[in-house]
């Protein structure tokens, strides 16, 4: 007889189902068959077993032995169990405490939402379920429903959600005002971030003129958070032109040094011999340096203070002498004297040439060569 009921009892066991996972670890490792778009609309679920899924999908349809029930507005009631309710939300283990008996039964309310927005996020502490249509009606309600009750997974696919394609120009204000109050900082970023994109267009909103007479900080927030992207903006725009013109600097005095020693095309020094069929120079600053070096050995008004382009010449030179590291080998004209009046010059005059110089080799992208390359 003992050894009947031992067999019965392991018999018993066997056929228990597995407890419900709960809602977080479930959709942490989801795998939504309807995110792809081939996909006809679907359930989406985590990667459980269809059988244990069914099992807690069953459970929540049926109601069996449920021992709470909902009051949802409009006069609605959906029927649940506490250990599961309590087990999902925090919140609701509370409120189940605090709830009282009428019989087995133990009555709760969750009014502010519809009745139907109520009856997905209870699905969805069952068996981490729903369906992407329910999802997309009810996005909105669900996200208010997860911080309220601190379903964390679930507010984040609402989040998610609402990041990839609810956003509008019409409602991006009061979605931005739904998450600072959900407490959802990342949908607050996406929401600040298309309001500075489109300040235009989404201060002309309905919703904008609402939140100035609602929440007139915020308002100011958003307005001071633009201010200081336009400075931005200016302040980058202003940095990428200072180093473009650093790096043309660059590319002109390395071009100078190619002119003078080796020579480009029909400009060298006097001992090069050119052919008539040359590659094409790979400085760009080539052409220019060789019609202003052609000008300056023949204008009759290069001293300095004489010709416009005489004086761009010898600012070009000077510029050279003090990137240089070796003038005494060096073959740009005047590179040894240069340095020798950089010695007699004013220290005001000096600090700007030695700013240059630095701002010069600190730019990014400038890769030094070997006469200019600092010991």
């Amino acid at each position: 007889m003992d050894h009947k009921c031992n067999v019965s009892l392991l018999d018993a066991k066997k056929n228990i189902p597995a407890p419900p996972p709960s809602p977080r670890s479930m959709a942490a490792d989801c795998r939504c068959k309807c995110v792809d778009k081939n996909n006809p609309p679907a359930r989406i679920d985590s990667n459980v077993f269809p059988a244990t899924r069914d099992l807690w999908e069953r459970l929540y349809n049926e109601g069996y032995k449920a021992d709470v029930y909902i009051s949802t507005d409009n006069g609605g009631i959906i029927y649940a169990h506490s250990i599961i309710l309590a087990t999902a939300s925090p919140v609701l283990k509370g409120m189940l405490k605090q709830a009282n008996r009428h019989h087995h039964w133990r009555p709760i309310s969750i009014s502010g939402v519809p009745h139907d927005a109520v009856r997905v996020f209870v699905r969805y502490l069952y068996s981490s379920c729903y369906e992407k249509e329910e999802m997309e009606q009810f996005t909105l309600h669900l996200l208010v429903l997860s911080h309220v009750f601190v379903v964390p997974q679930l507010k984040h696919e609402c989040q998610h959600k609402l990041e990839l394609g609810f956003l509008t120009i019409a409602n991006v204000v009061d979605l931005l005002q739904l998450s600072l109050l959900c407490d959802a900082p990342r949908l607050v970023l996406v929401c600040r971030r298309k309001i500075l994109q489109n300040f235009k267009a989404v201060s002309e909103s309905e919703g904008w003129k609402v939140m100035k007479q609602s929440h007139p900080v915020l308002e100011k927030e958003l307005l001071e958070s633009l201010a200081e992207e336009e400075n931005r903006k200016t302040m980058n725009t202003r940095r990428n032109n200072e180093r473009m013109i650093y790096r043309q600097l660059y590319e002109a005095m390395d071009a100078l040094v190619h002119i003078f020693s080796d020579g480009c095309r029909t400009i060298g020094p006097h001992d090069k011999d050119f052919k008539a069929n040359q590659a094409p120079c790979r400085y760009a600053a080539c052409k220019g340096l060789e019609l202003l070096v052609r000008h300056f050995a023949d204008c009759k008004l290069r001293l300095p203070g004489g010709c416009v382009h005489c004086k761009k010449m010898w600012q070009v030179l000077e510029l050279h002498s003090r990137l240089c590291v070796d003038p005494d080998q060096c073959r740009v004209p005047l590179c040894r004297k240069f340095k020798q009046r950089i010695l007699r010059q004013r220290k005001k005059d000096n600090v700007k040439w030695k700013i240059l110089v630095e701002k010069i080799f600190r730019t990014r992208g400038i890769v030094l060569a070997p006469c200019f390359q600092r010991q």
